[in-house]
């Protein structure tokens, strides 16, 4: 059992679950909820941190700020808490409540842009307050989890060579893309250390990081309105774009075989299932995925079923009786 002094201390980075016989497609979920923040994204804040501390940018003074739909957010304030920065982090509407409160438990602030900018949508509003503040006062440091490095170089040293010793022969890979952090770590790794094995970036339908058309999105996580600085196409072999709709119904059908996930997994199993029914079907094929996160944040959304039916219609749950895998969107082979 380990003994630790702080929460970042922790992560559970070993934990896959097999999901063959709840989807009927070889496909192993890599878990990544299991710290104390609840999400991949403490390796990607630890990491931007100790750099920023090392380079002498983050000082005793400093007033860490950052934007986030979530779960980063969640991860700064905890290690903020543990070295003693302030932190401000700068969410939308879409942001779960009980995060936004998780935050402010742990000493940091919340605030909220209320409208979405024009092309940019609410992360091009979270991204200018940001600018703003960091103008206003030179104690505030920027992270900037959308185009610092040190987002995807976490997941390049830990979370592929994680999978890579679970699964030597891994021919595919599903990774959903936010911010790319860890989409572009884990295909960096895989293009140097096991070029055979295919990564499939997921998206959401109305993020334009691939170039889509932008639309309004309800659910936070995977996504952007503004491309990522971090993402660079050359290591990604193929894309799927899943509707709201298909994420929500999947993350209902894991919670129907016990295992409670957040909207960003649902988004990635739903693309994973769907894609490998397309391009690998009735085939063992070694597959894996990443699930950035535990659906407890999600009791108020995609788990409540009156929220559901609001957004996306009162028919929107009742599929999920029908044994027919979800609807993704393939844009091809890169």
């Amino acid at each position: 059992m380990p003994i630790i002094s702080t929460p970042q201390e922790f992560n559970e980075d070993e934990l896959f679950v097999d999901l063959r016989t709840m989807f009927g497609y070889p496909l192993y979920l890599k878990c990544e909820g299991f710290n104390f923040a609840g999400s991949v994204k403490l390796k990607a804040a630890l990491s931007m941190v100790d750099a920023a501390e090392r380079s002498g940018r983050l000082r005793r003074d400093s007033i860490l700020v950052e934007s986030s739909s979530g779960n980063l957010g969640m991860a700064l304030s905890m290690i903020a808490s543990v070295r003693g920065y302030r932190f401000i982090c700068v969410v939308d509407p879409r942001t779960n409540l009980s995060t936004r409160q998780l935050i402010e438990t742990l000493g940091g602030q919340v605030h909220m842009v209320t409208e979405p900018t024009p092309g940019g949508g609410f992360l091009g509003a979270r991204l200018d307050y940001v600018r703003e503040l960091c103008a206003s006062d030179p104690r505030h440091v920027w992270l900037n989890q959308h185009a610092n490095p040190d987002n995807w170089r976490a997941h390049y040293r830990t979370t592929a060579p994680s999978i890579h010793r679970q699964f030597p022969d891994l021919e595919v890979l599903f990774v959903g893309a936010g911010t790319t952090g860890t989409l572009m770590g884990c295909a960096r790794y895989f293009k140097e250390h096991r070029p055979s094995t295919l990564v499939v970036a997921v998206d959401s339908v109305g993020s334009v990081t691939f170039g889509g058309e932008s639309a309004p999105r309800m659910i936070p996580g995977l996504g952007a309105g503004v491309r990522p600085a971090l993402l660079d196409e050359s290591y990604v072999d193929d894309v799927v774009h899943v509707a709201e709709i298909d994420t929500v119904r999947t993350c209902h059908r894991l919670a129907r075989g016990g295992f409670l996930f957040g909207g960003s997994t649902g988004t990635v199993v739903s693309g994973a299932a769907s894609w490998l029914a397309r391009h690998r079907p009735g085939e063992d094929v070694v597959a894996a995925a990443v699930s950035p996160d535990l659906g407890d944040r999600y009791l108020d959304t995609i788990y409540q079923s009156a929220w559901v039916r609001d957004i996306y219609g009162a028919d929107a749950l009742d599929a999920l009786d029908q044994p027919a895998p979800p609807t993704a969107i393939a844009t091809g082979v890169r």
